[in-house]
């Protein structure tokens, strides 16, 4: 099973997940935590690290963005094998997405998220 937390301060979002991976949650491929700020996020991780495979995390959200959280992740948590974060944004922004790519994300998906293509990445990553 493969354990990904969703990183969104859209409060929606959960529903949003649940209802397009239905499937793969009820027959254990994937497993969704969520949280709504970087602060939240980094709190999880500090307790649930060695289980997530995969961090899906919004750039833009108040407080600490999603870069601040990616440069977090990577500075506190290197033990191998570190998770895969993929960085999500509304704006299709040269700079963020140099800026994430930086900071060590493995990947990039804007808004709204292309739900069968993310299935599909997905997928071949679980299989991997």
């Amino acid at each position: 099973m493969m354990k990904i937390l969703v990183v969104d301060d859209e409060p929606d979002v959960r529903q949003l997940f649940e209802q397009r991976f239905r499937r793969e949650i009820r027959n254990g491929t994937f497993s969704f935590d969520f949280a709504y700020s970087g602060e939240e996020a980094l709190k999880y991780l500090n307790e649930h690290f060695s289980e997530v495979v995969l961090i899906l995390s919004d750039i833009n959200m108040p407080g600490m963005s999603g870069l601040e959280l990616l440069r977090r992740i990577k500075q506190e948590h290197p033990t191998p094998p570190p998770p895969t974060v993929m960085m999500i944004t509304a704006y299709a922004d040269q700079e963020s997405h140099r800026q994430a790519m930086q900071l060590g994300a493995n990947d990039f998906l804007t808004k709204p998220v292309d739900f069968t293509a993310l299935k599909e990445r997905l997928i071949s990553m679980e299989k991997a």
